[in-house]
C-alpha cells in the first residue's frame, strides 16, 4: 500500500511568496529607487506571477507599505531583544518611572531607524507618494504615522497621572514636540542625526528654552 502525498499546505505557500514580495520590495526601492520600481519587477524579484501581486494589492505603494510595516515590526522584535528591561513593544512605549530617560531611549531607537538603510529609502518613497496621493496619504498617516504617536501621547499621560507633566498640558500637542522636529531633520537633511540630537529635543521638549529664573537668595 503506498503511502498518501502530504497535501500542499497553501497557506505556508502564500506566505512564503507575501514575504519573498516583500523583500523584493525593499530591495528593489533600495536598489533602483522607487519611480523605476514597477509591479513586473517585483514580481520577477519574488519569483512569483504579476496576478499574484494583484491579488493582494492594488498597486506598488500599497505593496512597499505592508513591506514596510513588516520592516517595523522586525525592527521592533531587534529592539526589544536588545532592551529586555526596557520592552520596546507596538503596544506601549517604556514607562520605568523616568519619562526623560525612557523618551530619549525611544528617540534614540527612532534615530537608529530612520538612519539604518533599509529603512531610509522605502519611508522616503512612501512619504514622497503621500504628497502626491491624497487618499494614499491618508492611509499612510493612519498606518504609519497615528500608531506611533498615539504611543507618544498616552506615556505622556502617564506622565500626567504621576504629576511628571502639568495637568494643563495637551499630550495630542505635546507629543509633537517629540516627534516633528526629528521627522524634519530627517526629512530635509537640516543638520546631524544622532542621539545627541535627539536627547537635546527631549531636555528642550520637557524644560522649555526660556531663561529660567534666579533663585532668590
Amino acid at each position: 500500500m503506498s503511502a498518501k502525498k502530504p497535501v500542499p499546505d497553501s497557506a505556508r505557500r502564500s506566505e512564503r511568496s507575501r514575504r519573498a514580495i516583500y523583500d523584493a520590495a525593499l530591495a528593489l526601492v533600495g536598489e533602483i529607487g522607487y519611480p523605476r520600481t514597477t509591479i513586473e519587477g517585483i514580481a520577477a524579484r519574488a519569483g512569483v506571477g504579476k496576478q499574484t501581486i494583484y491579488r493582494w494589492w492594488g498597486s506598488k505603494a500599497e505593496v512597499l507599505m505592508e513591506a514596510f510595516l513588516d520592516l517595523n515590526e522586525q525592527n521592533q522584535q531587534a529592539a526589544s531583544a536588545h532592551h529586555p528591561d526596557v520592552p520596546l513593544n507596538p503596544v506601549s512605549l517604556p514607562d520605568t518611572g523616568d519619562l526623560e530617560a525612557d523618551l530619549k531611549l525611544v528617540l534614540r531607537a527612532t534615530v537608529d531607524e530612520l538612519k539604518d538603510p533599509r529603512f531610509d529609502a522605502p519611508a522616503r518613497a512612501l512619504a514622497a507618494e503621500g504628497v502626491a496621493n491624497q487618499e494614499f496619504a491618508e492611509t499612510f498617516v493612519a498606518r504609519l504615522l497615528m500608531p506611533g504617536l498615539d504611543l507618544y501621547a498616552a506615556r505622556l499621560r502617564a506622565a500626567q497621572e504621576a504629576g511628571d507633566v502639568r495637568a494643563d498640558v495637551d499630550p495630542l500637542i505635546a507629543r509633537d514636540l517629540f516627534s516633528a522636529p526629528l521627522a524634519q531633520r530627517w526629512l530635509q537633511l537640516t543638520g546631524p542625526l544622532d542621539h545627541a540630537y535627539a536627547d537635546r529635543l527631549v531636555e528642550y521638549a520637557l524644560y522649555g528654552i526660556s531663561a529660567r529664573p534666579k533663585k532668590q537668595e
